[in-house]
């Protein structure tokens, strides 16, 4: 434990976020340009830190002060980034397999179901549009033998687990998609599509409305340093700080910027675009229906979404991925990861080949090498809600209720299951881990790449 906490880098986003761009009236929030006091401070305003402020808040019945630091705007980093897959199935993103033991699986269902429980109270308490929280389901494509026997496995483990499934034909993959790429799929009908910019900016307008005498957001505040100062923390942005009496990190791989788990943490980039609103014509073209959700039975491969967002219709496709220790990538790695959604959208959609991109960015995972989160207290009253393995939105949800709970010093199912893990695996050093990680990420793009 130190007494003094310094950021040694400052989030980046590369590239131009398409959920929160096409939306309208927006909140914005002030930057914290004074000195404050807060019972607690929570720093990061996605699907963690905003899950936290209201279940905090929840739990204290207002009692409590809450400021929350966002270092840019809310709905503009990650949570804003992904493809809005809310998924109540296990589904390991750093491993080769689906599931793991059945206890353990039915474990981690049922707490991704509180989470989408969760999800669906938002909506409903904040009058969110019905596409924002869609219980649409999500279809795992296959386009070749391999992927149907992925598929095949995991309906087997679906049996085991006692969960309904639907198998998929080539002309089912059609009707749906509009798309004769896939030769078969596996659908899920627990899966919640969300339009995640919408849903973490309608969270924290309602919060901030509902909680307005005790909770307050701050954006383009970036938490550069955190001190102790006798029983308390000091918390420094660029123009303010905040005292303190306790601090939640909802900052997934971020937390390693200030010191905490070395050479434990995984840095990732995952790469998307999304389309201009396709015209009538278009759309007739593809067909299908007006809305839907695929993931890849390889990990490695294409997750595309189809989106109403209004009378607009837009197709939202993501492939690549990159590890990088910086944390930081350029714009110019966005431009060429968007050659390759360029060629997936043409292979899926050979007859709208002149349906232009009008966004494409990159946003940051964060995985550990066991798989396991990096969650629980790190230093007096600081407690770290970090490291969701690339499924911010279920269990970054699930981190940011437990670390509430954590907070106010009470156990729950969330707190339970999410201190009952090892700490992350230590990585190998520096180079060889760069070296090594990106090469196993292009094998395995390229065992997948039918999919991409």
């Amino acid at each position: 434990m130190d007494d003094h906490y310094s950021a040694r880098r400052l989030p980046v986003d590369p590239g131009e976020a398409g959920w929160l761009n096409i939306l309208n009236n927006v909140p914005s929030y002030p930057s914290l340009d004074q000195d404050i006091t807060a019972d607690w401070v929570i720093i990061g305003g996605g699907f963690t830190g905003l899950s936290a402020a209201r279940h905090l808040s929840d739990q204290s019945a207002g009692t409590l002060n809450i400021a929350l630091l966002e270092s840019g705007c809310i709905g503009a980093g990650p949570a804003g980034r992904n493809s809005g897959f809310m998924i109540d199935l296990p589904h390991a993103l750093s491993g080769d397999s689906y599931v793991n033991d059945l206890e353990t699986d039915r474990q981690q269902i049922r707490m991704n179901r509180l989470a989408q429980d969760f999800a669906v109270r938002i909506a409903g308490e904040y009058d969110l549009a019905d596409h924002c929280v869609d219980p649409w389901g999500k279809i795992n494509a296959a386009v070749d033998h391999n992927g149907q026997h992925h598929n095949d496995v995991y309906a087997r483990q679906l049996d085991q687990l006692g969960e309904p499934y639907q198998m998929l034909s080539s002309d089912d993959m059609f009707d749906i998609s509009g798309s004769r790429f896939y030769s078969g799929g596996l659908y899920t009908p627990g899966t919640i599509l969300l339009q995640p910019a919408e849903y973490i900016t309608g969270l924290a307008r309602g919060l901030s409305r509902s909680a307005a005498s005790h909770f307050k957001i701050y954006e383009q505040s970036p938490a550069l340093s955190f001190a102790r100062n006798g029983k308390h923390w000091i918390v420094k942005t660029p123009t303010g700080s905040v005292t303190t009496g306790g601090i939640i990190l909802a900052v997934n791989g971020h937390a390693e910027s200030f010191g905490f788990y070395k050479r434990r943490l995984m840095h990732v980039f995952t790469y998307a675009s999304m389309t201009k609103p396709l015209s009538k014509q278009q759309g007739k073209i593809m067909g299908g229906a007006d809305r839907w959700g695929i993931t890849p039975s390889d990990p490695m491969g294409t997750t595309i979404r189809r989106i109403k967002h209004g009378a607009e219709s837009r197709i939202v496709i993501r492939n690549r991925w990159s590890f990088d220790p910086s944390m930081e990538v350029s714009n110019a790695r966005v431009e060429t990861y968007t050659r390759s959604h360029r060629q997936s959208f043409d292979h899926r959609y050979p007859d709208l080949k002149d349906v232009p991109f009008e966004y494409s960015w990159g946003g940051r995972l964060c995985l550990s090498r066991n798989n396991v989160p990096a969650f629980g207290m790190v230093d007096d009253h600081v407690i770290s809600a970090c490291c969701q393995n690339g499924l911010g939105t279920a269990q970054g949800t699930q981190a940011g209720i437990a670390a509430a709970d954590l907070a106010m010093n009470t156990s729950s199912d969330y707190t339970s299951h999410l201190t009952n893990h090892d700490a992350p695996s230590k990585l190998p050093i520096g180079l060889f881990s760069y070296i090594g990680a990106n090469a196993t990420i292009r094998f395995k793009e390229f065992k997948a790449r039918r999919e991409i």
